[in-house]
């Protein structure tokens, strides 16, 4: 079964078809989901620089305070922020930002969340509870997502349909197939949240 709706928006080559309205340029992108799922190394993957980090180690303290089912073999944790970036084109630059997946640090989100154009939802199938409070913080702020399912070699496939029930996703938020490790994966799925915003840019505009 594919993750990928048949409806997802696709981009044209090098991304030409993505241009936002109104001259944007540079664009700042949250890539958010719980801990564990893939988020530090998205941006890694994908950063035309040296991606900032700020991975720790975890220690005794975080014992009875954090809760990671499925991710206990995780030893590293980012505690304020991830940074990358990539060029689509000649013309729109992404300012990656990856934000911390462990609850003690979700008051960061707010800070990182502001100005930002879109989100991508990176998930992981294994543990698709910890998206609920990701995706209602989104729509909360009103900040336009698309979600990418993270293809972990043992984690298990769903349906399109089931995905986009158990999340309670609007119809017209674009469900993608991402493989964090990989560059040109990562980018596809950036891409796809460009496209998302321009449709979303182009109703708006035709309201």
């Amino acid at each position: 079964m594919d993750y990928v709706s048949s409806d997802a928006p696709t981009a044209g080559p090098r991304g030409t078809d993505v241009l936002l309205p109104h001259g944007a340029r540079g664009v700042k992108v949250v890539i958010v989901g719980g801990f564990g799922v893939g988020k530090t190394t998205m941006v890694g993957s994908v950063s035309e620089i040296p991606p900032l980090t700020t991975e720790e180690t975890m220690t005794q303290a975080g014992v009875g305070i954090d809760h990671n089912p499925g991710a206990e073999g995780k030893s590293t944790t980012t505690v304020a922020m991830d940074f990358g970036r990539i060029s689509i084109n000649r013309e729109l630059i992404l300012y990656l930002f990856g934000t911390p997946g462990q609850e003690r640090f979700w008051f960061l989100w707010n800070g990182i969340f502001e100005g930002a154009f879109g989100a991508v939802v990176l998930v992981d199938t294994r543990r698709i509870d910890v998206c609920f409070e990701v995706i209602t913080r989104l729509e909360d702020r009103r900040v336009p997502f698309i979600v990418a399912v993270n293809t972990f070699p043992e984690a298990p496939q769903h349906p399109i349909s089931a995905l986009r029930t158990a999340l309670a996703l609007n119809e017209s938020v674009p469900i993608v197939t991402c493989d964090a490790r990989d560059r040109s994966s990562c980018r596809d799925a950036l891409l796809s949240l460009m496209v998302y915003l321009r449709t979303l840019a182009a109703a708006q505009e035709s309201a």
